[in-house]
């Protein structure tokens, strides 16, 4: 980590230098946390199309025809740098294999072996940077039968049982609106795998791979679900399970204008304070010893709330602190006096995007750069690294970047 006079401290990652080579949601979600920490993350796009995230999601149309990258491109790429380079020219390897000396960590999200064929590849950046922390996200990783098979995240759910546990008893599953794989498996497990090996390359002077399989992740941390397949009672059909719909405490109700309280009732105390406030004492010393016992207290239950609209139950039910609480759409979300007070909802050139959803007792919260048009930084980040003005023309001219 290396820490300049032109960067000065503006968060605990300050003199991290990472090379950023993916895109769309999962690798750009989790250098946009170590960017907003105050790493120096360089994006490198490609010369033609580049992220087509620039040109994807809500609001893209609209924000292309003014000249702006899309929404979403712009929340998931602030504070970082933009380089565009051409990977299959040789001068283009060139210049990334200089970049990559100098840098801590690259992160990559081809498909297994790309980066080899390119010449960047782990074994070729180790070779002049013994230290660096090279990860690969993947959604089978490097190894295995499915390891050069194509994904998104719905495959990636669906490959390792989350998708089969959603929905209603005799439904389709239900599609997460919310990308589980992407986001926890992609993102959050990569941050994980990389800060973990950065720690130990600066203790012994090692990097090393990272491997980052998506489906792996949702596996892994489908703790309930493993453990209920190793019991007699097995794994629970859709919608069928304790903690999917079986257990009155635990589920979605429709509140009478067709809005919905989610109660997480599980604990006798709060399920005792509920059952109170509705007017259901005697379901309180009822014992929930079988599923038609537990179908029968939902039911009597959900007639009560549908009785009343949401803003009733939220006034009446949510100070009683019962684990109860309105469901809202994010609209709503971004408006509420939690979220406010809690400052998450930040704004940056008329953009309403999310700060970091943690907060750190000795470090203000970090500046918002906004996201860099393709190629912005590119002269600047090669100077950098020694390239002299004429060397850049020369690029620039020959299409490498």
């Amino acid at each position: 980590m290396k820490v300049g006079a032109d960067n000065a401290a503006r968060g605990p990652l300050t003199g991290l230098r990472v090379l950023d080579l993916t895109r769309l949601l999962p690798g750009p979600m989790a250098t946009l946390h170590l960017a907003d920490q105050g790493a120096e993350v360089i994006k490198i796009e490609d010369t033609g199309l580049g992220d087509y995230a620039r040109t994807f999601g809500p609001g893209a149309d609209q924000a292309n025809a003014e000249g702006k990258d899309s929404p979403f491109f712009r929340m998931l790429n602030r504070n970082k740098k933009s380089l565009r380079l051409d990977l299959k020219q040789a001068a283009g390897v060139a210049a990334f294999l200089r970049l990559a000396a100098t840098a801590d960590v690259i992160f990559e999200s081809f498909r297994p072996g790309v980066v080899d064929r390119l010449g960047i590849g782990y074994a070729a950046v180790r070779a002049i940077n013994p230290r660096i922390v090279y990860c690969a996200i993947t959604g089978y990783g490097q190894t295995g039968p499915w390891a050069h098979y194509a994904g998104h995240d719905l495959n990636y759910i669906a490959m390792a049982g989350l998708l089969a546990q959603n929905g209603t008893p005799g439904s389709a599953p239900a599609i997460p609106d919310f990308q589980i794989g992407d986001l926890l498996g992609g993102s959050l497990t990569s941050l994980v795998g990389v800060l973990t090996a950065v720690i130990g390359a600066k203790a012994t002077g090692q990097g090393c791979h990272v491997d980052v399989a998506m489906a792996d992740a949702i596996l892994a941390h489908s703790v309930l679900p493993l453990a209920a397949i190793q019991t007699t009672e097995g794994l629970a059909h859709r919608g069928e399970g304790e903690m999917t719909g079986a257990s009155p405490g635990y589920g979605v109700y429709a509140t009478a204008d067709d809005r919905y309280l989610a109660v997480g009732a599980i604990e006798s105390k709060f399920w005792r304070t509920l059952c109170a406030a509705v007017g259901l004492p005697a379901l309180a010393t009822v014992e929930m010893t079988n599923a038609a016992i537990m179908k029968d207290a939902r039911a009597a239950l959900a007639a009560v709330i549908k009785t009343q609209p949401l803003a009733h139950w939220e006034k009446t039910l949510v100070p009683l602190d019962c684990c109860v609480t309105p469901v809202l759409r994010v609209d709503e979300a971004v408006n509420h006096p939690q979220f406010i007070a809690r400052q998450i909802i930040v704004d940056e050139a008329g953009l309403s995007q999310c700060a970091p959803p943690f907060k750190l007792s000795h470090w203000p919260p970090p500046d918002m750069q906004p996201a860099a048009a393709a190629g912005a930084d590119s002269a600047a980040v090669l100077q950098a690294v020694g390239y002299s003005a004429d060397e850049i023309e020369t690029l620039r001219r020959d299409g490498v970047i």
